[in-house]
């Protein structure tokens, strides 16, 4: 039992300081997306939808959900890591939100010396498929 108290302290601590570190990630941050989990390699972001987020048909904008997104995979592959921006990212809409939450989750697929290769999948709160987002990044020198 008290290792799992241990292991969650430590991991409250660890989401605690990537929260802080990412607070000057500011577009992302001032638009209201939230890092809600972090692991190896692993991010899950989330934004409640605000009419801010909303374009001329009422859907969220691709922009907002695009940054979502992003935010997620730069989470996963910097935290604890070395350094890394992004070299290409495509993403492809499947649905518009149908909730009031979006939720991105990144996760690796390739995770190399000098580039990374993540997989990040945007959701929303009543499990709407979203849009799903391929991205390639560069660890840079530091």
């Amino acid at each position: 039992m008290e290792k799992n108290t241990r292991e969650r302290s430590e991991y409250s601590e660890n989401l605690r300081k990537a929260r802080e570190y990412f607070r000057n990630d500011r577009f992302a941050t001032e638009n209201g997306m939230v890092i809600d989990e972090i692991g190896d390699g692993y991010a899950r972001c989330s934004m409640e939808i605000r009419d801010s987020h909303r374009n001329a048909l009422g859907n969220v904008m691709g922009g907002a959900v695009f940054t979502l997104a992003d935010f997620a995979a730069a989470v996963a592959s910097n935290w604890g890591k070395r350094p890394c921006v992004s070299l290409v990212s495509q993403i492809t809409y499947l649905s518009p939100a149908k909730g009031s939450v979006l939720i991105a989750e990144a996760r690796p697929v390739k995770e190399g010396r000098s580039t990374g290769y993540y997989e990040i999948e945007v959701t929303d709160d009543l499990g709407t498929m979203v849009a799903k987002m391929t991205n390639n990044g560069f660890v840079i020198q530091k």
